[in-house]
């Protein structure tokens, strides 16, 4: 295509993206009580199974105002937040791409 005279910023754009090839990745943090987990099954509605990386399998729960942004299936990694009343269930505030989970796996997030 003759566009690319045209288009400087497209291909700037192109230029940086294939160069530059790095992800940022929300990390789990201690203050906050988050901790990463693996959906090993779903229960239905909002509710699934966690497996956490303390070792406690967990009761996850989505939250309504992130039901319908996140699609979540078995085997995805997610981030969660363990309720203060009962450690047993956890509210999930973030799924992990496939990206983001090598990048974790590398540097020991998971195990």
């Amino acid at each position: 295509m003759a566009y690319n005279n045209y288009n400087k910023k497209k291909n700037k754009n192109k230029q940086q993206s294939e160069g530059a090839q790095f992800t940022k990745v929300r990390t789990p943090r201690k203050d906050k009580n988050e901790i990463v987990a693996t959906v090993s099954r779903m229960l239905g509605g909002k509710r699934l199974d966690l497996q956490c990386m303390d070792g406690v399998v967990r009761m996850g729960r989505i939250p309504g105002s992130r039901k319908r942004r996140m699609r979540i299936r078995e085997g995805d990694v997610v981030l969660a937040i363990p309720w203060d009343i009962q450690d047993s269930k956890a509210d999930v505030v973030w799924k992990y791409r496939r990206q983001e989970v090598a990048w974790l796996q590398k540097k020991g997030y998971l195990k």
